[in-house]
């Protein structure tokens, strides 16, 4: 389950750091960067770029905190600012290495069926080789929770999207790790 559910931030805390006080800042810091940075990561999978965004989602969040009415939990909107950077940046055509029309559905090549059987049962590895799509849907659902309806209003597509993208890459993963014939094979998921 998420770690965003266990941290908790008092509202002392969060007006100290409104108001720009550093130990209250590198407080959130401290709590939130190791979950931002995991959530991240699963979305994005280069470390450099999970890096990266987990600075600009900081950089948001410190010149935004006054936008946080406290509705829900401080640490659920942190959430929510990890996740858009990180579905902006798969977005973004500059990100992508396929043109941006035929990004859906192409999973990661492997030559060496020595090197594929050496991740088999690598759930990491095999989160990996989903497109970008599935993987973030995949992770928002079923670590982080978000539901079918949340899911398709971050991506702008209907709750079918992502209910056909959770089960298209549930059916990818139960085949990356259980392979049927003793190897491993990566190929692109089929469109419907």
């Amino acid at each position: 389950m998420s770690h965003f559910l266990e941290i908790q931030v008092s509202s002392e805390v969060l007006e100290r750091a409104r108001s720009g006080d550093r130990a209250a800042r590198e407080f959130l810091y401290a709590a939130l960067s190791k979950p931002v940075y995991t959530l991240i990561r699963r979305l994005v999978v280069s470390p450099a770029v999970a890096e990266d965004l987990l600075q600009d989602v900081f950089v948001e969040l410190l010149l935004n905190m006054g936008l946080y009415r406290g509705d829900g939990s401080f640490a659920g909107w942190v959430r929510s600012i990890a996740v858009s950077k990180a579905l902006m940046h798969l977005r973004s055509p500059w990100s992508r290495r396929l043109p941006a029309s035929d990004t859906d559905g192409v999973l990661i090549e492997h030559e060496d069926a020595a090197a594929a059987k050496e991740w088999h049962g690598d759930l990491e590895r095999a989160l990996n080789a989903l497109t970008p799509s599935a993987r973030s849907v995949v992770w928002l659902h079923d670590v982080e929770g978000y539901t079918h309806g949340e899911i398709a209003q971050l991506f702008g597509r209907t709750i079918s999207f992502s209910k056909s993208q959770l089960s298209r890459a549930h059916q990818e993963l139960r085949e990356l790790l259980e392979p049927q014939s003793g190897a491993l094979a990566c190929t692109p998921l089929s469109r419907t």
